[in-house]
C-alpha cells in the first residue's frame, strides 16, 4: 500500500501553480509540453500533452491561437484547466465553462485562479477521504466509494453543464430577435410617418 500513500500525498501537496508564478514570457511548444508535465498530476507516460493535442485544441477554439509560435501564461492557463478537465468532460462541455467563466470573471487570470481554489478543495477532500481507507483490506470499498463519489459528481457537473447551455441558447436566441425586433419597430415607424 506504499502505492497508495505515495498517491495520496501527491493529491495532498501536488497543485498548478499559481497565476503569478506562471511564466510572464512566451514559451515554444516543446517547452509548454515540458512545463505542463509539472502542472498536471500524471502516473502514466503516455497520458502526457502533445503538440497535436495543443494544436486540435487550438483548432477547435478551446484554446486561443499562439502568438506566431509562442504561448503566453494564458496558454498555459487553459492548458492546465483542458488537462484536467479532459477525463472528466468533453471538448464541447469545456468550450461552454470557459466562455461562461470568461463571461463571469475579468480575466483569464482570475478564472485560472477560482478553478485552482476549487482544484485544491477537491483534492484535499479526497486525500482526506483516502486517510480513512489505508488498509490493503480496504482497497475495493475504497474503488467503489470513490467510483460512487465520481458518478455524483459527475450528475451534478452535466446538470450544471445543461443549465449553461440552455442559458447560451436562451442567449443567443435573445440576440437574434434583437435585431428583427429592430427592423420591425424600424419599418411600423417608417410606416406611420407616411
Amino acid at each position: 500500500m506504499d502505492e497508495l500513500s505515495e498517491l495520496c500525498e501527491r493529491i495532498r501537496t501536488q497543485r498548478p501553480v499559481a497565476w503569478d508564478q506562471l511564466p510572464d514570457f512566451s514559451l515554444y511548444m516543446d517547452q509548454v509540453l515540458s512545463y505542463m508535465d509539472r502542472q498536471v498530476l500524471r502516473f502514466e507516460d503516455n497520458d502526457g500533452l502533445t503538440s497535436a493535442m495543443v494544436n486540435n485544441y487550438t483548432k477547435s477554439g478551446l484554446l486561443p491561437r499562439a502568438d506566431g509560435k509562442k504561448y503566453t501564461r494564458e496558454h498555459l492557463a487553459y492548458l492546465t484547466a483542458i488537462c484536467i478537465l479532459k477525463r472528466v468532460m468533453s471538448t464541447r462541455d469545456m468550450e461552454l465553462l470557459f466562455s461562461a467563466q470568461l463571461r463571469q470573471r475579468e480575466s483569464v487570470s482570475e478564472g485560472y485562479e477560482v478553478f485552482c481554489e476549487s482544484l485544491d478543495k477537491a483534492l484535499n477532500l479526497v486525500s482526506d477521504i483516502m486517510e480513512a481507507y489505508a488498509s490493503p483490506e480496504e482497497a475495493a470499498d475504497a474503488a467503489v466509494h470513490f467510483a460512487l463519489l465520481s458518478y455524483a459528481a459527475g450528475l451534478a457537473s452535466s446538470r450544471y453543464v445543461e443549465l449553461l447551455r440552455r442559458e447560451d441558447a436562451d442567449s443567443r436566441e435573445e440576440t437574434e430577435k434583437s435585431p428583427k425586433k429592430a427592423r420591425a419597430s424600424r419599418t411600423k415607424s417608417a410606416k406611420e410617418e407616411k
